[in-house]
């Protein structure tokens, strides 16, 4: 005789967290070595690297992670074609500051407000130059290494954080971040309506859903 075992199908079944990256955390790393590891990783590495005072994070994305970020560099591209707004795209552009011995490579970085001043320049130094106005973190596993003290030090007028199917976006006021409703770069973008396209990509393909969105930002910005 096979006993069933007594299961409450009342109760919703517990949906198991989506695996977006994997993370590294190490501590009393000098300066010295987070520059060595910038150098010897090189440019093609899949690994992104975030410093404060001591405190490295390694970052190695997977594949939700990789989609939902370069659906939202796509999202931006058009906005910024659509509203005929200046862009360049910095993408995990190494930001840092030996001074304040912080640094980071985001997601996905944009120069729109600065373009003009950043246009023909090869070369970021932040001590001299603006930083990127608006900066993308993808976070599906809750990164162990806070990175708000770094985006304060680079000193990211906005930063857009995509977490658990919800985009916060945070703007740098008086020497802190604030979260607000609205994009500065894009103040008429609804802060919803970007998680509705990430979600509907998963049934119509990135294409479709990056054509439907051009289509949605003509007809309502």
């Amino acid at each position: 005789m096979v006993i069933s075992p007594n299961v409450d199908k009342t109760k919703p079944t517990a949906t198991p967290p989506i695996l977006g990256e994997h993370r590294v955390l190490l501590r009393n790393v000098s300066w010295q070595l987070f520059e060595t590891l910038l150098t010897e990783l090189g440019e093609t590495r899949n690994v992104r690297l975030a410093y404060n005072q001591g405190i490295l994070e390694l970052m190695s994305p997977l594949m939700p992670h990789e989609h939902t970020k370069r659906l939202l560099e796509r999202f931006v591209v058009v906005l910024c074609e659509e509203l005929d707004l200046d862009i360049k795209s910095a993408g995990s552009l190494t930001c840092k500051r030996e001074a304040l011995a912080k640094g980071l490579e985001p997601d996905s970085a944009f120069y729109i407000q600065n373009e003009p001043q950043i246009r023909q320049k090869k070369d970021i130094d932040l001590e001299i130059d603006p930083p990127p106005d608006l900066m993308i973190e993808v976070d599906f596993s809750s990164s162990s290494l806070d990175k708000e003290p770094i985006y304060l030090g680079l000193e990211v007028p906005e930063i857009w954080r995509y977490a658990d199917g919800k985009l916060i976006i945070q703007w740098l006021v008086q020497g802190r971040y604030v979260q607000h409703k609205t994009s500065a770069a894009f103040p008429n973008l609804p802060l919803t309506i970007i998680p509705q396209f990430i979600e509907q990509s998963l049934k119509l393909g990135e294409a479709k859903t990056v054509k439907a969105f051009r289509q949605w930002v003509q007809e309502n910005l």
